[in-house]
């Protein structure tokens, strides 16, 4: 099956990198299509071989880039179309159903309580999520919460299908070459015991919870490492010189190694308010950190002893902090029963088959991706007709 996935932009977030290892396990051809700012990720995911077209939206209401993406679909012949993030499901769900692609659907990755993406949940946010959800055939939740708030805001249950999100266990192992690698680039000494924060920096992350909570221990022997960009940094740094640390915590940007920051971390922390999976907290599982978090839907139901839930307050966190610091870094374990679930190959496997189990269920759309496989075969060797992408 030819597929296009069709997302909003490319800059480093949990959406887009889930994306980038989705098209290295899927079994089915696949293109990508971004809004605008195909950003770092978009280059990840071309090095690795799959094209990225960007279709230059300058705007959120732009009635013209729904027309783009319906010539483009039509023209590529694609058999499904995924769409991910709010605006994409906006523009992308009608144009490809307008053309009549015989699957479409979308991952929902990011629905809280009271925002989508951090997009107020307003009356006419919401109408538009479901008016476009119309032209869908599914709905990929990445957990049951996400499924749970989904179904309050009127998307039917009978759409809705849970599969979690994945992680690459072996592309995060701990590396110790990679650890001093790090710490040389940012400062930091060998024996130095390392905190760590990944991920986009907006208000829901708290991390100026955890620099307060860890306010106490910090100093030449201990550091925390800020990874990520986002637009709540100015204040974050204010928070940090506000509350006397900013010598001792490192807010380092932007950085596309994963592997290579867990590595150099010593304790991973996830102190976000709300959370709809928790993909930092297993990232950091996977390489062998121990790990406190306030919200991670991902564990419900699984007992690790390499993380903990904490309440979300100063003085919860710090208690907790405290006691990793003073017991010194721990030697890396990997807590396979929490893999068993969310290994990266066995989640895509789940994805394409459901494009196919659509399928299926539409005998005449079947037939219809089974003609236009054979046309396809039967054309091998000749210049290719779709665009260019």
């Amino acid at each position: 099956m030819k597929v296009l996935h069709v997302i909003t932009g490319l800059d480093a977030g949990g959406a887009e990198i889930q994306l980038a290892m989705l098209l290295q396990h899927t079994r089915h051809e696949s293109h990508v299509v971004v809004l605008y700012n195909p950003g770092p990720v978009a280059d990840r995911i071309r090095a690795e071989g799959t094209s990225v077209r960007d279709i230059g939206m300058r705007k959120n209401t732009e009635v013209s880039a729904l027309l783009r993406l319906r010539k483009l679909i039509r023209d590529g012949g694609y058999d499904v179309v995924h769409t991910h993030l709010y605006r994409t499901q906006i523009y992308a769900r009608p144009a490809a159903r307008l053309v009549g692609t015989p699957v479409v659907l979308t991952t929902e990755h990011s629905i809280g309580e009271t925002h989508i993406e951090r997009r107020k949940m307003s009356t006419s946010v919401r109408a538009l999520y479901l008016a476009s959800e119309l032209f869908s055939d599914a709905t990929i939740a990445v957990s049951d919460i996400v499924k749970d708030r989904l179904v309050h805001w009127g998307v039917p249950a009978r759409k809705i299908i849970v599969i979690p999100n994945g992680v690459e266990i072996a592309g995060l192992a701990f590396d110790p070459e990679l650890r001093t690698k790090v710490r040389e680039q940012f400062g930091i000494g060998k024996d130095t015991y390392v905190i760590g924060l990944l991920g986009r920096l907006d208000a829901n992350k708290r991390v100026d919870l955890t620099m307060e909570a860890a306010a106490p221990v910090l100093g030449d022997g201990c550091k925390i490492l800020v990874v990520g960009r986002g637009e709540d940094l100015p204040r974050l740094e204010e928070a940090a010189a506000r509350l006397g640390v900013t010598e001792h915590v490192i807010f380092g940007g932007f950085q596309s190694d994963t592997r290579a920051m867990m590595s150099a971390f010593d304790l991973y922390i996830s102190s976000s308010r709300q959370e709809t999976f928790g993909l930092s907290v297993l990232e950091a599982l996977a390489s062998g950190l121990p790990v406190l978090y306030t919200a991670c839907p991902a564990l419900d139901g699984i007992q690790t002893d390499r993380a903990r839930e904490v309440a979300g307050t100063v003085t919860a966190l710090s208690g907790e902090i405290r006691k990793e610091v003073e017991a010194g870094i721990r030697p890396r374990e990997v807590p396979t029963e929490v893999f068993q679930t969310y290994g990266m190959a066995s989640v895509v496997a789940k994805i394409d088959d459901l494009y196919e189990e659509i399928l299926r269920k539409h005998p005449r759309r079947a037939r219809r991706v089974a003609r236009r496989a054979a046309k396809a075969k039967a054309l091998q060797g000749e210049p290719q007709r779709g665009p260019a992408i």
